[in-house]
């Protein structure tokens, strides 16, 4: 998620459907904190590069990311997200109710994991490794040739990465993890997004 990720659809008149009701549904509740709608598109991309598999997703918010993601998916692909919040999981399950391959639950990111391996897995609201918290073993989460996504990220300019003058490690260790094939692309300015693959053991 982004701050002020919501406000970036402002004037935005050619959205899917579903994000189109999904950032309406942010925007009532004054969630600020929705994915830029150029790492939305990213997130379509990469659901119909998977075909009919499993798609999981930390931090549901009120949909956003989410309904990119279901808007690029395979009819046969199986959606599963996990948001803390009770009152955004229960506005984001309404908001897919109509779609039966699409689950919203509330609870911690780490109850995702029971619907593990993933073929891609989008790290919005826990498993990173920010903070105190460590970050998920890719191995007990990823089928191999399965992807990782995390957003929000500056753009990468030099080695080791820095976040505020100092070394970025939950973001080295993506980069560095020994079963992952990891890169950063930037989708808009001042903002990146880390992708990696599972390559299996």
């Amino acid at each position: 998620m982004t701050q002020d990720g919501t406000a970036a659809y402002e004037g935005l008149s050619d959205l899917p459907p579903l994000v189109q009701a999904a950032v309406q549904r942010a925007r009532a509740a004054g969630f600020a904190y929705s994915c830029l709608p150029a790492q939305g598109e990213l997130l379509r991309v990469l659901a119909a590069g998977i075909g009919a598999g499993v798609i999981g997703e930390t931090g549901t918010g009120y949909g956003v990311g989410l309904a990119w993601l279901a808007t690029g998916a395979h009819p046969q692909a199986r959606l599963f997200s996990v948001e803390r919040e009770p009152e955004r999981a229960e506005a984001s399950a309404r908001l897919f109710s109509a779609r039966p391959n699409v689950r919203v639950r509330s609870g911690d990111w780490s109850e995702l994991h029971a619907f593990a391996p993933f073929d891609l897995l989008v790290l919005d609201g826990g498993g990173q490794g920010e903070g105190k918290e460590p970050p998920l073993g890719p191995e007990t989460w990823l089928r191999p040739g399965g992807v990782l996504v995390i957003d929000d990220l500056s753009p990468l300019t030099g080695w080791p990465p820095r976040f505020e003058g100092r070394v970025d490690t939950a973001r080295q260790y993506w980069l560095d993890h020994p079963r992952l094939r990891a890169t950063q692309i930037n989708v808009a300015p001042g903002h990146a997004t880390l992708l990696a693959t599972y390559i299996g053991e």
